[in-house]
């Protein structure tokens, strides 16, 4: 309860004291705000939940006729595993609930270490799609409206996909745009490093070893995207 809620309650009793007399009395006596003794803050829970929080968020792509696409993506907070759902020109809320079956397919048993699922309110989300998810015994939390922070992860990697990939193809039309979206989303999980998780990438579990003898192994580079993306490695 805050200052303004108590004066109030003191006001019903007859009792006239200004809401910032209320505030020095719990200032004095260290009673933090009200927000700060009902539990952590957002940043905070994410921080602490990460490994079991997954975030869906759409992002939309333009072809070069001008048509607009759209595809749904998620991403895991701990690992940085980033499943691209699919692409459509018609994101309807069953095309919607369709991807989020097929997500909770293809995570197999890793399903079992998430606990929640991080939205916001777009109206293609509906009880079907969370039913998917709370099937699996998760919570879905929801965004307050006009809120972009509070899914900051998704938006981040969002942006990630246009300055790496999107913003320098042209995208034809929608299979081209989801062999684009799923070229991009294997370099991102096998190859790309992520300095959260120590300059590994999220499919891999340890660090690469450096090679000492720099001069007797050869540097190999591949084109990923027809050259957009350099992946390097050394030789086998």
């Amino acid at each position: 309860m805050g200052p303004r809620r108590i004066q109030g309650e003191l006001a019903r009793l007859g009792h006239r004291i200004a809401p910032s007399t209320v505030w020095k009395i719990l200032h004095a006596a260290g009673v933090d705000p009200a927000p700060r003794r009902t539990g952590p803050t957002w940043h905070e829970f994410l921080t602490a939940q990460a490994r079991g929080i997954t975030a869906a968020d759409f992002f939309h792509l333009d072809t070069i006729t001008g048509r607009r696409l759209y595809a749904l993506g998620f991403l895991e907070h701990h690992t940085r595993k980033l499943p691209i759902a699919g692409v459509t020109a018609h994101p309807t809320a069953q095309w919607a609930t369709q991807q989020a079956r097929n997500l909770a397919s293809d995570l197999g048993s890793r399903v079992e270490s998430l606990r929640f699922v991080l939205r916001d309110r777009d109206s293609k989300y509906t009880a079907s799609f969370d039913a998917v998810f709370e099937a699996k015994e998760m919570k879905v939390l929801l965004s307050t409206p006009q809120s972009p922070r509070m899914n900051v992860h998704c938006e981040r990697v969002i942006g990630t996909i246009r300055r790496e990939a999107l913003d320098h193809v042209l995208i034809m039309n929608e299979v081209h745009a989801g062999q684009v979206l799923a070229t991009y989303q294997d370099h991102y999980n096998r190859h790309r490093p992520h300095r959260s998780r120590d300059q590994r990438p999220p499919d891999a579990q340890e660090q690469t070893r450096a090679a000492h003898d720099f001069k007797a192994r050869r540097l190999v580079r591949t084109h990923v995207l027809g050259g957009v993306i350099n992946e390097y490695r050394y030789a086998s």
